[in-house]
């Protein structure tokens, strides 16, 4: 019984997939906070930074700055001492900033209010805090109302929380914009992209990274989109590359803001495009800050490249930050350079990173060592966790060793998760049994995914049940595949409607080849001898002798009595009969009743009547029927000619 899925590769699917949910890790939810911190507040008017053109360092500048505040503040200057509060709060001098800024929140200065309640906040008293925000929401501080919604939303009052985030959404604010979009979202409310757009656009890097991710996933023709989905309109279509370009856009602004996991999905979409230079410099920003994931990606880029070396650099880099996909990679690259063992350690390392694919590649790793129960013990171990692949090598395995009825339900297992080489084997299992209604209907499911050798069995079967147009249909997917045997049986069912050509002379090149002459020769081309015997008949019949001989000669070589026996008319018709003599005596040890009839005239001629006589029993006892007769006859009479 031949059952494929035996001869599996490393598993290096979902490169670049998130995984489901996107949850964040620690640092993850550390960028995604980075961009919602509470806003220091200035007055607009103030210039808070020294130019370049002064000459004057930074330190000097502030310094001088720092000192003409405090002067100014000492004048009972409202605006001063609004300024110096927060310069001093942004230093991280919380007892200095706070008589400042309550001075002048006092004085009726609203970015004083917002940042004494920032300050009271990183102190701990988030109610008076909220109080301060309060009263510079009122007086119209973006910031403020931002500040206060987080804080409502923290306090679990979400419809405060909308009212003041919408707030200072309205006003242009792209914090509160994000935190807006991100309420709406959580709700599933419709309205949260355009609020995600707005922070987007407003230069808010995590709402870029989320509007693309957004878009990613409504484009049927992402990793993560549904397969079928791609079959729609060209209308729909245009739409899906409209929302992968600005998907693009949003990554790359995202990206070009330091976001590395914006960074990652496009180095990964550049990749797709072949643009791999520029997706390998992405791959780079996101690794140097820390993305195992395009640390992972971009060893593949340099393998892909032929630098083996870099890419276990990064490799391992990716490893030792918890990329099993990247342990497994390394596993892959000392298993081929024969160092088993630190194969195996990295297969370990990327089960103990949670991926599934280490314990199917130790498995892979075991079985061709030939350590056949350690490889069921870990396929055992991938296909619990819903490793199909695994699942169908474990019943491969189960299967080769007499247990047919353990193998079942791993095989329908896996053919339910989407293995198509398992859903081939259960077809094969299913017709060694006698079941070939069963066996058709697995068939069926695995050629519908595109196995070439189940097109073949299912356009095999519609032939036997006389369904001709269907059988058609399954033999061209099945030869188009690869399948020698389809190109055959194609030829042979496009053979059978040809009307009949005239017969012409040896050596006359009488017409151009028909279809089905050309998937006849593509089977014979792969080695297939029946093809190779019928295309040397029609190059016979087409008058072409040198290349009917040709495939007469390599069908022959290969083992077909057929082939011999033709090739011996040929040369025979040519006059090279002792060569001939030899093919056909190949053919006839064969069983090729005709062949041993040749021989039994050859030597009569010949007068070698013993000879003859032997090789006329021969075809008598390999028929067919009219060989038979004829060689009854012709023995018969070489009979009474040597008792004469």
């Amino acid at each position: 019984m031949d059952v494929m899925g035996d001869k599996a590769t490393l598993f290096e699917t979902g490169r670049f997939v998130q995984p489901s949910g996107e949850e964040a890790t620690p640092d993850e939810r550390r960028d995604q906070t980075a961009d919602a911190v509470e806003t220091v507040e200035t007055d607009e008017t103030v210039e808070t930074e020294e130019t370049a053109e002064t000459g004057v360092t930074v330190e000097t500048g502030e310094a001088v700055e720092e000192m003409r505040l405090r002067l100014a503040a000492a004048a009972d200057d409202a605006e001063a001492t609004s300024v110096l509060g927060a310069m001093l709060l942004r230093r991280g001098d919380l007892d200095g900033a706070e008589p400042h800024l309550r001075a002048a929140t006092a004085a009726g200065d609203r970015a004083a209010a917002n940042n004494l309640g920032v300050l009271l906040h990183q102190r701990g008293y988030a109610d008076e805090a909220a109080g301060w925000w309060r009263v510079a929401a009122v007086a119209g501080s973006a910031a403020a109302a931002h500040a206060l919604g987080r804080h409502c939303r923290e306090c679990g009052d979400e419809p405060a929380a909308e009212y003041w985030l919408r707030q200072s959404a309205e006003q242009g604010h792209a914090l509160g914009a994000y935190a807006l979009a991100d309420l709406l979202e959580h709700r599933g409310d419709s309205g949260a992209e355009r609020w995600m757009r707005a922070a987007a656009e407003r230069g808010h890097r995590e709402a870029a990274y989320r509007l693309a991710r957004a878009m990613d996933r409504r484009d049927p023709r992402s990793a993560e989109g549904d397969a079928g989905d791609a079959k729609g309109t060209c209308r729909d279509g245009d739409a899906g590359a409209v929302a992968h370009s600005e998907a693009e856009q949003w990554y790359r602004q995202a990206a070009a803001r330091g976001h590395r996991r914006a960074a990652l999905h496009l180095g990964a979409i550049l990749e797709r495009k072949g643009e791999l230079k520029e997706a390998g410099r992405w791959y780079l920003t996101a690794a140097k800050d820390g993305e195992a994931r395009a640390a992972c990606a971009l060893g593949f880029l340099l393998r892909d490249a032929g630098d083996t070396e870099n890419a276990a650099i990064w490799w391992l880099r990716a490893a030792q930050d918890g990329d099993g996909n990247a342990a497994n990679a390394l596993g892959a690259l000392h298993a081929e350079r024969g160092q088993t063992q630190t194969a195996e350690r990295w297969y370990r390392a990327a089960m103990d990173a949670g991926d599934d694919n280490g314990a199917y590649n130790l498995a892979l790793l075991c079985a061709e060592q030939g350590r056949t129960a350690q490889a069921e013990q870990w396929y055992r171990r991938a296909a619990y966790a819903g490793h199909r692949e695994a699942a169908n090598a474990l019943a491969v395995l189960l299967l080769r060793g007499g247990d047919t009825a353990g193998s079942e339900p791993w095989f329908s297992k896996a053919a339910e998760a989407g293995s198509v080489d398992a859903a081939f084997n259960l077809g094969i299992l299913f017709a060694g049994r006698g079941d070939d209604t069963v066996a058709l209907r697995w068939y069926e499911r695995a050629a519908a995914a595109g196995h070439t050798e189940a097109a073949l069995q299912v356009g095999i079967a519609r032939l036997r049940e006389g369904d001709e147009q269907e059988a058609e249909r399954h033999l061209r997917c099945a030869a188009g595949g690869g399948s020698a045997e389809a190109a055959y049986r194609l030829a042979a069912v496009l053979d059978a409607r040809r009307p009949p050509q005239p017969a012409h002379e040896l050596g006359e090149i009488a017409h151009e080849k028909t279809e089905c002459e050309e998937w006849y020769e593509r089977a014979a081309e792969q080695g297939h001898r029946r093809a190779q015997v019928r295309v040397g008949m029609l190059a016979a019949a087409r008058g072409d002798v040198c290349e009917a001989a040709r495939w007469y000669r390599e069908a022959a070589e290969a083992g077909s009595r057929n082939g011999a026996f033709n090739l011996g008319l040929l040369l025979a018709r040519e006059g090279s009969e002792p060569e001939a003599v030899v093919w056909w005596t190949r053919a006839a040890d064969d069983g090729h009743g005709r062949a041993a009839l040749r021989l039994a005239l050859v030597y009569a001629r010949r007068g070698e009547l013993a000879e003859g006589q032997r090789w006329a029993d021969r075809a008598v006892s390999l028929g067919p029927g009219e060989v038979a007769q004829r060689a009854a006859r012709l023995r018969d009479a070489l009979r009474q000619e040597l008792s004469a």
